[in-house]
């Protein structure tokens, strides 16, 4: 029986772990991505394994909140003003999802695929060596004395899910991060969660795995999607392929894609940044997310990355110093003697309404396959997504509910 040929356009984590699940069942995987692979979301992560992270934004109370954080300089949440006619469309279905049966809906198919994330990607891990660049001391949130109902509410739907969670004292996270300026009021400790110490790193080994198993990368800017009969075809400026199945993985970018196969995925961005203390990585000894603020520090190769925000800006417009700003103050609130920073960076989180990915095969054709939309958990999701993917082209049973990823919900 002949295997079959599966193009993947994106060549971060998303589709780096669906060439690898692929390959392992014997297909003939060719990558694609207009960069370098890794050289995007997948780069500048905050390179968190996060499978306790089943909460959602589509919260009733996040809506009441949204006001004051735009308004707030020191906020999570930014908006460019020249992308709010185009944005609206997607908030206005977000509002929409912000309720009670919407978010646990979100959070139970985060959950049972967060659930899978970390063993999924032990069978890659177990390929390649990645000694020195995944740490196992779990990962702190803390918290201030505002907006406790909501911290509440978190722990509860984590709870109700059985996530296994760590509810520490300001003793507690002190004995833990002794550095931390003493500005916490409470907070959680996930120890069994992970962190990277370079993603790309481990997305190059990963990808150089994929390659000397047999596959194949073209740098290439993948612009447009036919069918010769039922075959998928790629074009780039100057090239055509063929494939028996194609894989569209290139996050925020996917839209581009879907939009020419008729389907109106309503697909955004959330624009993140990060920036580096370098030499500063020894303050801390695992990432702390600062709950309030929607950020958080890991200890990294490159320094302490200082990483997060959600920025509505759309695909195209430049850098917002005042994000860089919001960064720099934030953690300067955390921890005494940062020096200058370094390496400011924006990426893009591709995000859907109701906060969950896409994942499975496209509405109109039945040879195109999707995986993307997993917002600020696509570096956790990479390998329990490539996974599914491949089952679902080798017709092999999952046994998971997978509706609630398919495109249908938005028909």
């Amino acid at each position: 029986m002949t295997k079959l040929k599966i193009g993947i356009i994106g060549a971060g984590i998303q589709g780096v772990c669906n060439a690898l699940f692929l390959q392992k069942k014997g297909f003939h995987v060719t990558l694609f991505d207009r960069d370098e692979p890794g050289n995007a979301a997948s780069y500048g992560n905050a390179g968190h394994f996060s499978p306790y992270a089943s909460v959602p934004l589509n919260r009733p109370d996040v809506v009441t909140d949204v006001p004051a954080m735009l308004m707030s300089s020191r906020g999570p949440l930014a908006l460019k003003w020249n992308y709010v006619y185009k944005m609206l469309p997607w908030f206005f279905r977000f509002l929409r999802n912000c309720n009670n049966n919407n978010m646990m809906h979100t959070a139970k198919y985060m959950h049972q695929i967060l659930d899978l994330a970390l063993p999924a990607f032990d069978e890659l891990f177990d390929e390649v060596d990645i000694s020195g660049l995944i740490e196992n001391n779990g990962i702190l949130y803390v918290w201030n004395e505002q907006n406790l109902k909501s911290r509440d509410l978190e722990i509860k739907i984590r709870n109700d899910l059985g996530v296994k969670q760590q509810i520490v004292n300001k003793k507690e996270i002190h004995d833990l991060e002794p550095n931390l300026k003493p500005f916490y009021h409470g907070g959680v400790f996930y120890d069994y969660a992970r962190h990277a110490r370079n993603p790309k790193k481990i997305l190059i080994k990963l990808y150089e795995n994929f390659i000397s198993k047999g596959g194949k990368f073209l740098k290439l800017n993948i612009k447009d999607l036919n069918f010769d009969e039922n075959k998928p075809v790629l074009r780039s400026e100057s090239q055509r392929f063929t494939f028996d199945k194609i894989i569209i993985a290139c996050g925020a970018f996917s839209k581009k894609l879907t939009d020419q196969l008729h389907e109106k995925i309503p697909l955004d961005t959330e624009r993140g940044y990060h920036i580096h203390f370098k030499d500063y990585d020894h303050l801390i000894s695992r990432p702390i997310v600062y709950s309030n603020r929607g950020f958080g520090i890991t200890p990294m190769e490159q320094g302490l990355r200082v990483v997060g925000t959600v920025e509505f800006g759309g695909l195209e417009n430049p850098l917002s110093k005042n994000r860089i700003k919001n960064l720099i103050l934030n953690a300067k609130e955390m921890l005494d003697g940062l020096p200058e920073h370094q390496d400011e960076w924006l990426g893009f989180r591709p995000t859907l309404p109701d906060f969950l990915p896409v994942i499975g095969p496209s509405k109109n054709y039945e040879n195109v396959y999707y995986c993307f939309g997993h917002h600020h958990l696509g570096w956790t999701l990479g390998a329990i997504s490539g996974k599914i993917i491949s089952k679902m082209i080798s017709e092999e049973n999952t046994n998971l509910n997978l509706e609630p990823y398919s495109s249908l919900r938005f028909a």
